[in-house]
């Protein structure tokens, strides 16, 4: 009861009222029923009236709860919805979708935990009972437990999960679009559109994403065609980056659309306001473009093919790979495994242990293109124990004419860093090595590509609700992506929480009584851009610019189209599990008798770049905190 407890002023929100103050008029009629983790509590509240209007609001209603300041709004416990309301705690559980936790597996942990909670209640209940049983007397007339309450559908409760993706969308935005990068990557993806439902069904083809050297995504949309369907795109990132006054970037690395027979290529021309920006082809791109002229993957000699393939387009630093050698050679030592040559300890070291450590470059256009008219004439004849060919030699001939001009544009710019280190050297064998972060690759954004199927649950969603879910993935990735960015050497930080809100105000107010922030803060969004992002920017192009926020919800005792709460309707299992990174095909050993050309320095290892002036928003630390904390700390001591 925010307006008695408290003393809150609140006002009518109802135009005509011009913030007209409600007054009390008692206590709420209805009782509501919320669900918990292993049973139910039930919640009341106070009823404010418009002395104006005569509008009546309940306490819980979104029009009071919004004018409350940060600290008091965290503390309401649940969510309401029209037919039933559940706690906070079940609803973060459906938060992060990873292996295992679906909302279908939620609703079974929540049944069993209900189930035992009743059961342990109803076995107390009975043996007290019993306990006034007497033999030879009366039989004992005993009124049977409460029944079991069942727990509401995993479609009931996805749908709760909707309700509190969509009360944070303002603040998802703004932090989507305070995102920047001096390396930019942008690639498509086809699968997560088709888990659009709904009147938007089939009016996707494409969803468009853009992201930086760290692996955040600096926006999503979803297109019915790339090419000019990506302009607005363009434009809402160029207006970003000159509006918060940050340096624009450097380079673009795409998988189409590179360059022109005549005049700037079609991408350049998308980012015309960046004049210096210089557009690549990303290598791992070309390198799948020439193995469409393979007669079969699964052919013995395919994964050879690529691996030379590659080493035809980059070379690695012949003074990391010295280094990573003598780093194994004491590591070997260590084993007792002495006197091997260069060769015998390089085959010892697995790819992935050169990627973290070594740099690689491009060999340069003209070596490149005599290289790989070298490796097609070897292979272009090859064929494996039965005589099958490995190239089809008609189809290898007509994509080396025409990716043969595609060459330069996968060259390294010079003096710019593709390199990064991560600050988090290691040393093996005795000798310290460097953790690099390579930005060449758009490996990061087909790993996105993999989590954004998954930011969907189920097999579909509306167009509202397929917002929601995607942008608050997008806040999760480049939360993540963020803060493995700002860790470097140092150490962990325990604190695991995406709620920006309360992050951003309780640093404000740490920094104003203590003199220091107690939040770990990677992602310090600014006011929202206005960039449509999603499916906002499909239906901008094709319905003109539709509302997506829903007015649902804003009064919890008014029907708002929840679903029934035990219908038997399933929820498809679609969980995401620890996805590793796909193997990068353009990887390859090193020839110990290639040389390398000096390469520019390593960058230092920053924080991913953010929008300046940060929102700020009052708090105030809630006293049941303070109490929580100095209890644990008591009990701590008492140990």
């Amino acid at each position: 009861m925010p307006y008695r407890l408290w003393a809150f002023k609140f006002v009518c929100t109802q135009p005509r009222c011009k913030r007209q103050k409600l007054t009390g008029c008692g206590v709420y009629k209805t009782v509501r029923r919320v669900l918990d983790m292993d049973g139910w509590y039930y919640m009341g509240t106070e009823y404010l009236e418009c002395r104006l209007c005569k509008k009546k609001l309940a306490g819980w209603s979104l029009d009071i709860l919004d004018q409350l300041d940060a600290s008091h709004r965290s503390i309401f416990p649940a969510i309401l919805t029209y037919r039933l309301s559940c706690d906070l705690k079940v609803v973060r559980l459906m938060r992060e979708r990873t292996l295992g936790n679906s909302v279908t597996r939620l609703y079974n942990q929540l049944r069993e935990q209900h189930s035992q909670t009743w059961m342990s209640r109803t076995l107390y209940y009975l043996s007290v009972c019993d306990h006034f049983v007497v033999p030879g007397a009366a039989p004992l007339r005993v009124t049977p437990p409460p029944p079991f309450l069942d727990v509401p559908s995993a479609q009931w409760l996805l749908t709760v999960h909707g309700y509190d993706v969509l009360f944070q969308l303002e603040d998802f935005k703004a932090r989507v679009t305070s995102i920047f990068g001096s390396i930019l990557k942008m690639d498509s993806t086809k699968k997560v559109t088709k888990k659009l439902a709904g009147a938007a069904h089939g009016t996707a083809a494409w969803a468009t994403n853009v992201g930086n050297e760290y692996g955040q995504v600096l926006i999503t949309v979803l297109t019915d065609s790339e090419g000019e369907g990506l302009l607005d795109m363009a434009a809402g990132l160029q207006q970003r980056y000159s509006r918060a006054g940050v340096a624009p970037p450097k380079l673009l690395y795409v998988t189409r659309d590179c360059c022109a027979l005549m005049g700037k290529g079609k991408t350049a021309a998308m980012f015309s306001q960046w004049e210096e920006l210089i557009v690549r082809l990303d290598v791992g791109h070309l390198i799948r473009r020439f193995a469409r002229g393979v007669t079969t993957e699964s052919h013995p000699l395919y994964a050879l093919f690529l691996r030379r393939l590659s080493s035809c387009m980059l070379v690695w630093c012949a003074e990391d790979v010295e280094r990573l050698l003598e780093a194994k050679r004491g590591e070997l030592k260590v084993s007792h495994i002495t006197g091997l040559s260069d060769a015998q300890v390089l085959k010892r070291i697995r790819l992935k242990e050169m990627a973290r450590h070594c740099r690689r470059r491009t060999r340069g256009a003209e070596e490149t293109e005599r290289l790989i008219g070298e490796l097609l004439e070897t292979f272009i004849d090859a064929t494996d124990t039965l005589g099958v060919r490995l190239l089809d030699r008609d189809r290898m001939q007509a994509i080396w004419q025409t990716q043969r001009q595609h060459l330069v544009c996968i060259q390294d710019p010079p003096g710019v860093s593709i390199y990064t280190n991560k600050g988090k050297d290691v040393t093996k064998g005795g000798v310290i090595l460097p953790v690099l972060r390579c930005a060449r690759e758009s490996t990061s954004l087909e790993s996105f590509h993999l989590h954004l199927n998954h930011f969907i649950p189920g097999t579909s969603a509306s167009a509202e609700h397929f917002q929601a879910y995607l942008l608050e993935g997008l806040v999760r990735w480049n939360e993540d992506r963020a803060e493995a960015a700002a860790e470097g050497g140092g150490q962990k930080q325990t604190l695991h929480c995406y709620d920006g809100v309360a992050q951003h105000a309780i640093n404000e107010l740490s920094q104003k009584l203590l003199g220091r922030s107690l939040v770990k803060d990677h992602t310090r969004p600014a006011k929202y851009t206005g960039e449509l992002i999603g499916v906002k920017y499909l239906f901008s192009q094709s319905h003109g610019d539709q509302r997506l926020e829903s007015n649902l919800g804003k009064d919890p005792d008014v029907p708002d189209g929840t679903p029934d709460l035990f219908e038997g309707g399933e929820v498809e299992e679609d969980d995401l599990g620890e996805l590793e990174e796909e193997d990068d095909p353009t990887m390859s050993l090193p020839d110990l008798d290639d040389h390398l050309p000096p390469v520019p320095p390593l960058r230092k290892a920053t924080p991913p770049p953010t929008q300046p002036n940060p929102s700020q928003v009052p708090v105030v630390t809630p006293p049941e905190w303070l109490a929580l904390m100095k209890a644990q700390r008591g009990a701590s001591k008492g140990q």
